[in-house]
């Protein structure tokens, strides 16, 4: 089953999107967006900069978990993964963003 978009409207009355894989896990989410199209924008951005593994930065969380975020080319933030236990969950999550982004559908919940 492929990865798929879900864009959905957040209590604060934001946009944002998770990126599901096929599994249904969410394997990154995004910042709150003030409208709709800057949300579309968004994840046009995760489709082209999850192919530059460049563009993923691994961070350590305080508990020593680790977790990665996807920066644009001007190095904002587009999105964040999960926590992982290990390094290698950690980069096969980013191995499976770079995967499921390419060429999943955008679903509105």
């Amino acid at each position: 089953m492929a990865g798929k978009f879900v864009v959905f409207k957040g209590k604060n009355g934001q946009d944002y999107f998770r990126l599901k894989a096929g599994n249904g896990e969410v394997i990154l989410s995004s910042e709150g967006y003030k409208s709709r199209s800057s949300c579309a924008n968004g994840i046009e951005s995760v489709r082209k900069n999850s192919q530059d593994e460049n563009r993923f930065e691994v961070k350590t969380a305080k508990d020593g978990r680790e977790y990665f975020i996807l920066k644009a080319g001007n190095g904002q933030e587009i999105g964040r993964s999960q926590m992982y236990k290990s390094n290698s969950g950690c980069r096969n999550g980013m191995k499976s963003v770079a995967k499921n982004a390419a060429d999943s559908t955008v679903v509105e919940e």
